[in-house]
């Protein structure tokens, strides 16, 4: 968006909106930070592809920033730095603000859960010589695109005697990966006269988990048998130990560049650690701001934020109100006193598929933060509405610190629309307004979004920390 502080009488230039590229509006210095920027958020996607490993990334991160462990029975200065730990799976960090919460607080909210492949309960099995997991898909994915393309496994198993096993394979030179099979086309005509979404079932995404048998004696269960030994010889778990497990199967691919020119980033995940990353680089960098600053990294927002590690729960809350107790203020002043960044990715415009957006109110790639004044579906059903008076403020915000923004909405009217946590948070009676990085083959097991983009949500985070 163009920045006008003038006073004087508008130009017939100065009247009209200015949508421009950032690459015609930063300069070069600008664009260097920001390929430079990518860097980090590149290694962060490769190391953190779950919640869990977020969380685990975070913590260590902030650490060596200076975050210690929050406790509601210290008393807190201004510049102190805080995290709290919800179950591994979700954190809230903080720096202490020099009223404190008084005024209310400052948040940046981001979701570190993505669509994914999990296995089912009980999920080994073995068909026509061959061991197979069953699984049952996470949030919105297009189930065809997960079929044919290597992925790893990750997650945590608690064996029968409660000691717990973190495990990761796939991801490393030279270990296993797995896949989902598809028919050949020579032998598909049934399956290509279906419907595109009637073409796969949750039944269907079935893992291919071995081939050999445990002997050359003919038996039941050989192949699966042979599985599970090669599970025990290596971690010491037998059948039983995956029903206490959490275990999940994300695309093995490695963050990187896309494009002749490097500008944009393909990765599995950018929904939504490309506005988690920002946003803890925001607080990282903080120095002692006015009002205390959080940053909140949630789990379940693809399956509707439930769960005692979404933000439907109450952990939010009660970390501010253990800090508005700390400061001797109600909590629900607080509450009522805060202001928060909704921050969670919104569609880019994609011109091979423009029938499904209106340009005049659609984010683009290289323009900078995405901000959506609502989300929900249809009618705006079940999203947040941010107010006129918060959106002016924000828009001058950014303006002020010559943040590249822009505003859309998330695809034509009746064509469809999203959620994200700001219900979640406005429910609080606190302002929010959606902004993020906009995104290109959302949902999908391979990512596109602008570095230009990502940088400017981290300068967006960052101002509005410190103003």
């Amino acid at each position: 968006m163009a920045k006008n502080t003038k006073t004087a009488k508008p130009t017939d230039k100065e009247l009209l909106l200015e949508r421009r590229n950032g690459f015609l509006r930063l300069s070069d210095a600008e664009v260097k930070k920001a390929f430079k920027f990518a860097e980090g958020y590149k290694a962060f996607l490769n190391a953190a592809k779950t919640e869990r490993e977020s969380v685990t990334f975070t913590i260590e991160k902030a650490k060596a920033a200076g975050f210690t462990e929050f406790s509601p029975k210290k008393k807190y200065q201004a510049g102190d730095k805080v995290y709290y730990n919800n179950r591994n799976k979700s954190i809230c960090l903080a720096v202490i603000g020099k009223n404190g919460s008084r005024d209310g607080v400052r948040i940046s909210a981001a979701h570190i859960d993505s669509p994914r492949i999990d296995l089912k309960p009980i999920p080994l099995y073995e068909a026509n010589e061959q061991a197979l997991l069953k699984t049952h898909y996470y949030g919105g994915v297009k189930k065809y695109q997960w079929t044919t393309i290597p992925l790893s496994m990750h997650g945590k198993i608690v064996r029968a005697d409660g000691s717990e096993l973190e495990i990761c394979i796939g991801e490393q030179p030279g270990e296993p990966q797995f896949c989902i099979s598809d028919i050949l086309p020579h032998l598909g005509k049934d399956q290509m006269v279906k419907k595109l979404g009637e073409a796969f079932t949750g039944e269907d995404l079935n893992v291919i988990a071995g081939s050999m048998p445990a002997s050359k004696e003919k038996a039941e269960n050989t192949y699966k048998l042979n599985v599970l030994r090669l599970l025990n010889d290596k971690y010491g778990i037998v059948e039983e130990d995956l029903i206490s497990a959490e275990i999940e199967l994300v695309p093995a691919f490695r963050a990187e560049d896309v494009g002749f020119d490097r500008s944009l980033i393909g990765a599995y995940g950018h929904d939504d650690r490309v506005c988690a990353y920002p946003s803890l680089e925001a607080i990282f960098n903080c120095k002692t701001p006015k009002s205390t600053a959080i940053v909140v990294l949630a789990d379940k927002e693809e399956i509707g934020s439930y769960g005692n590690t979404g933000l439907g729960a109450d952990y939010l809350r009660f970390f501010i109100e253990d800090l508005a107790a700390i400061d001797g203020v109600p909590a629900r002043h607080v509450l009522t006193k805060t202001k928060c960044l909704s921050a969670d990715v919104t569609a880019a415009y994609d011109p091979t598929y423009a029938a499904a957006y209106e340009a005049g109110n659609s984010c683009f790639i290289n323009h900078g933060i995405g901000m959506s004044k609502y989300s929900g579906g249809r009618g705006k059903s079940g999203g947040n509405d941010a107010s006129a008076e918060f959106i002016g403020e924000i828009r001058n915000l950014f303006n002020k610190h010559d943040v590249l923004w822009q505003i859309g909405e998330l695809g034509k009217v009746d064509q469809g629309g999203g959620g994200t946590v700001a219900t979640e948070v406005a429910v609080m009676n606190m302002d929010v307004v959606d902004v993020g990085v906009p995104v290109l083959s959302m949902h999908a097991p391979w990512e596109v979004v602008s570095k230009l983009d990502v940088y400017s949500t981290y300068k967006a985070v960052k101002v509005f920390f410190e103003e």
